[in-house]
């Protein structure tokens, strides 16, 4: 068997894996885009525990599974990265949109968000989500402030009577 093959099959495994492993990623167009750049944001996106991949077409193609949404094929043109997210896609979103608006050079193309295909026009409103934590943080507010407001309404009469026999004891 030739080596390139070899290589190439190999590539389409690990491709197929992140494919599985991953149930959100964005595929980037970067063209014209420095590696200075290319490498601040895989440094970002490192930091995140978000990876990366430039892939070629043709083996990523080969990599997609039955279970991945036939709208992504035609999204494999020109130059392509891969950002893949497993746990939190909102805030790969958000890195993706800050750095396209800082930098002027990345584009997104399309993507998949927990299993649902996301095409180019839907990103923005992607990236400008709340992200799950804040939304249950404002939920668990909401729902601690009608016991808070209770909880003072008892408190007041207490707090009065205190400061009622502290100034008849002053007086005194």
């Amino acid at each position: 068997m030739n080596v390139n093959r070899e290589k190439k099959e190999n590539l389409v495994k690990e491709m197929n894996k992140n494919f599985a492993k991953h149930d959100s990623f964005y595929l980037l167009d970067f063209i014209n885009m420095p590696v200075t750049q290319t490498m601040e944001l895989r440094r970002q996106l490192h930091e995140n525990s978000f990876p990366m991949k430039v892939v070629k077409n043709r083996l990523a193609l080969r990599a997609l599974t039955e279970g991945l949404p036939e709208d992504l094929k035609e999204y494999f043109r020109g130059p392509t990265a891969i950002a893949f997210a497993s746990e939190n896609p909102l805030q790969l979103a958000r890195i993706l949109r800050d750095f396209s608006k800082q930098h002027k050079v990345l584009k997104f193309k399309a993507g998949l968000l927990e299993g649902q295909f996301l095409p180019e026009a839907q990103f923005e409103d992607v990236a400008s989500l709340t992200s799950r934590e804040d939304l249950i943080a404002k939920l668990a507010f909401m729902m601690a402030h009608p016991l808070m407001k209770l909880l003072r309404t008892w408190q007041a009469p207490m707090e009065s009577l205190g400061r009622l026999l502290s100034q008849l004891k002053s007086k005194k």
